[in-house]
């Protein structure tokens, strides 16, 4: 028998038994309906709400720096300003150079390694033409900062506070410059191994005005006899930063710890009862029980003090809370910006942000920045790009031929900070520069976030190059 599809289909159409299963199941139906516009109407409620809130706070926060960018004072530290370098013609390098070299080598930054290059003194003005400091006659251009150059102290010596950080002490209204005394000779410990510098100590300088520096002496030496000491003159001593706990009244110092080949990659502790101590060495150890190299501390406006540490080979940052005396880390601890190979980092804190600048991990050859904001300290932390501008590319792909080591607020100029770096020489240790320069957070980020590709309410980090500048 031929089958007949139209008699053959399913039924769509609602079968009902009786009266009463019809009305039952055509209230479940438009109930159903009402529920879904319902539902969707609350989101759409909740959504425009978050929109509108989130609007409102990014009005606020341009308007802010709309404002803070047309300061006079902050005017003048935007300005742009260019430099003009000029390769030397092709020769041949120095055997020490190809040693030096970084991953991506930049034809400019094989000139700033090699020593016997022609325009080597662009990178290190001598100390008889281009010191700068309380000592010197300068004229007209006294307080002005000179980045790159030989900056002096009080008595007319060279500053040594290399990889270093900055106290304000409240107590008595001045600053404290804490760094890596490095007034010995460069050497490598073995034919492989880095330029290094045998341990000498902590420096510290004090100012009231972070320009005319004080050598206070050396706040923590090296122990010239034990070898099995952490600070024996053989091993590392790097990134030393200073806090105070208003509960003990101590000052606590953290640095970075390790023998000559880098494989200890420990932090180090000591505390004091005054800014220029002396510092009492406490231990050394691996916090969290991972690897740490390159590190800095960070104290919050809660009191809480943070250790931040490039750690697993260098491929990840670790952030974690100190304990209460600040001795110490608490097992808590998150891994950030996992796989992206950034050191030397430098955190500060704007409007309720949270910011850090960073650097590539390329040795004593430099390279460039980025810049990272989050809305807790311990992430996530997203990218905000590059944040060097001014000098010329080369400049801006390298730091200024500097690395970052901390960041401090411009007295009296909120918004703006002195961005602190050095502009290390593998060459001599020693002779390594200050390069210190206005950053300013405003204006639209560089790029999106990560995670959903749109762009933060934050604003850019800028680092504005001068060859010359001075604080209001």
């Amino acid at each position: 028998m031929k089958n007949n599809n139209k008699y053959n289909k399913k039924s769509t159409s609602l079968h009902c038994n009786d009266a009463g299963g019809c009305r039952y199941s055509f209230l479940t139906i438009v109930w159903t309906v009402v529920g879904f516009f319902l539902v969707a109407h609350l989101i759409s409620l909740y959504s425009r709400k978050d929109n509108i809130h989130q609007q409102v706070s990014s009005d606020q926060l341009q308007l802010v720096h709309h404002q803070h960018l047309h300061h006079p004072v902050v005017r003048e530290l935007v300005r742009v300003e260019e430099e003009i370098l000029r390769m030397p013609p092709p020769r041949k390098r120095s055997p020490r150079t190809s040693k030096r070299r970084s991953r991506k080598p930049i034809p400019m930054v094989e000139e700033f390694l090699d020593e016997k290059s022609p325009i080597r003194h662009l990178f290190f003005p001598g100390i008889k033409t281009a010191a700068f400091g309380p000592t010197k006659d300068m004229g007209n251009e006294t307080s002005y900062y000179f980045p790159g150059k030989i900056w002096m102290d009080t008595e007319g010596n060279p500053i040594q506070a290399h990889g270093g950080g900055i106290l304000l002490d409240e107590k008595s209204n001045t600053y404290y410059w804490y760094g890596e005394y490095k007034d010995g000779p460069t050497y490598h410990a073995h034919k492989k191994g880095p330029a290094r510098v045998d341990i000498i100590g902590v420096g510290c300088y004090s100012s009231k005005d972070l320009w005319t520096w004080k050598n206070e002496g050396i706040v923590l030496g090296a122990d010239e006899t034990n070898k099995t000491h952490d600070l024996h003159k053989s091993n590392v001593l790097e990134r030393p930063k200073v806090i105070y706990n208003e509960k003990t009244e101590k000052y606590v110092m953290w640095m970075h710890i390790d023998d000559a080949n880098y494989t200890k990659a420990s932090v180090g502790v000591a505390i004091s009862d005054n800014p220029t101590g002396p510092f009492e060495y406490l231990y050394s150890k691996r916090p969290h029980g991972f690897d740490s190299r390159d590190m800095t501390v960070f104290k919050d406006d809660d009191g809480v003090a943070y250790l931040i540490y490039s750690s697993e080979v260098n491929s990840v940052l670790h952030i974690g809370p100190l304990t209460e005396d600040y001795l110490d880390v608490t097992p808590v601890m998150k891994r950030v910006m996992v796989g992206q190979h950034r050191e030397a980092p430098a955190i500060f804190k704007y409007q309720n942000i949270y910011y850090m600048v960073t650097s590539w991990c390329t040795g004593w050859a430099p390279n460039e920045a980025l810049a990272h904001a989050a809305e807790s300290i311990m992430g996530p932390w997203e990218k905000l790009g590059n944040p060097c501008i001014g000098g010329n590319k080369v400049f801006r792909l390298t730091t200024f031929f500097a690395q970052s080591t901390y960041v401090i607020p411009l007295p009296g100029v909120p918004g703006a900070f002195i961005f602190m770096a050095d502009r290390w020489n593998p060459a001599d240790l020693r002779d390594s520069r200050y390069v210190w320069l206005p950053l300013v957070i405003g204006g639209p980020a560089d790029q999106p976030l990560e995670f959903n590709f749109g762009f933060p309410l934050w604003s850019r980090v800028s680092i504005y190059w001068h060859s010359k500048w001075r604080l209001p």
